[in-house]
């Protein structure tokens, strides 16, 4: 808990570009779900609106008035969003105000979620394209009120985040983002993930282009380069990182059984050496799924809490519609379920086929589903 006093600026902790604050009931509401749905947030607000998960959810709670907070924040994150009134932000981040060049962008959404409204550095700060991104996440109206609004093409940094995309490393963000701002050729490839990002009311720039392959786009020679995929990448592809950025859809469902008590380590353990044979990026993972007998395993809660990963469980009937490759009359005699994590990662996929059937491994039993966009 962030205890708030005059004088004294509050120490947080920081994971993400950008901070969202609530101080209401339906604020916090609005913020918890925003959180879930919007990638690169850290969530922050009163303490008496405590739910029980923060620490699990890496929500962190304060006391005392949020006016205090808000000059720590200003120094440390790229953009803040307030769910909280206009003219009540106004008053509080005044005395705080320094540059255009420095200020971050601030962003105010209203208690009921309807509007996102560009408050502070909307070019520079890139606040008008934290709004687009927000609204967008929430289905809310985007509101600009500078004259010449954005350029209207993709905010490198924020590209997919509605969606729970997460960037491979940050290292190429500013370089790429340049080569966008410039309107320099700017490739596109994407393998898996939502299909629906762009999103504005005009076509995309004709030097943003998007290209079927890796090697369409190695052959077209881009200045840069946006590559969305759940796989690893093989070093003849390379050359595309010189200047690119990876995305990482959240595409991959595991599931998971296990003897009662495994340790987090070998599950882990099972997991890493499962995608790597399979080539797939661990920060691709969506969730992990099993029976609800394992609802309360120790290793399979630590290991979603540890990655923010969902642990979804079925019931046995619930199992038992799918179809799926290796039904088994001795599972089905100890869980009511003729299979575990074949029919728990399909199931939540909503796939009929499994990029990895079921495999065994030590104490525990995995399969892999891809999600279909």
């Amino acid at each position: 808990m962030i205890e708030l006093q005059e004088g004294v600026l509050p120490e947080v902790n920081q994971r993400h570009p950008y901070a969202i604050v609530a101080i209401t009931k339906h604020g916090v509401q609005l913020g918890r779900k925003l959180q879930q749905s919007f990638s690169q947030g850290d969530l922050y607000y009163m303490g008496k609106f405590e739910h029980g998960d923060e620490e699990q959810k890496h929500i962190q709670m304060f006391t005392g008035t949020v006016r205090l907070l808000l000059p720590t924040l200003f120094k440390q994150y790229k953009g803040l969003i307030l769910i909280i009134s206009l003219g009540a932000v106004v008053r509080m981040i005044a005395p705080i105000l320094k540059d255009k060049k420095t200020d971050p962008g601030v962003v105010v959404i209203d208690d009921r979620g309807e509007n996102v409204i560009s408050v502070l550095s909307g070019h520079l700060g890139g606040a008008n394209e934290l709004t687009y991104e927000v609204a967008a996440a929430m289905g809310a109206n985007p509101i600009i009120t500078t004259a010449s609004d954005v350029q209207k093409t993709i905010p490198v940094d924020l590209f997919g985040s509605r969606f729970g995309w997460v960037w491979d490393s940050e290292d190429k963000l500013t370089p790429v983002s340049a080569s966008v701002v410039n309107e320099e050729h700017v490739a596109i490839v994407q393998e898996t993930g939502e299909r629906d990002w762009w999103m504005r009311d005009t076509p995309m720039p004709e030097q943003i282009k998007v290209y079927p392959s890796t090697q369409a786009a190695i052959e077209a020679k881009p200045h840069a380069t946006l590559l969305i995929t759940d796989r690893i990448i093989e070093p003849e592809e390379e050359v595309l990182l010189e200047n690119g950025v990876i995305y990482r859809p959240k595409s991959v469902v595991l599931g998971m059984g296990c003897n009662r008590s495994t340790s987090i380590e070998e599950i882990e353990q099972v997991i890493d050496e499962t995608l790597a044979e399979l080539k797939l990026s661990k920060k691709s993972v969506k969730a992990l799924c099993t029976i609800d007998l394992k609802k309360d395993e120790q290793c399979f809660i630590d290991i979603t809490q540890k990655y923010d990963w969902e642990f979804i469980t079925y019931t046995p009937d619930e199992l038992n519609e799918i179809k799926f490759p290796s039904p088994s009359e001795t599972v089905f005699k100890f869980t009511g379920a003729y299979g575990v994590s074949e029919p728990a990662a399909m199931r939540y996929a909503k796939v009929e086929t499994l990029v990895l059937p079921k495999k065994k491994s030590g104490n525990a039993t995995i399969s892999v589903a891809r999600r279909p966009f």
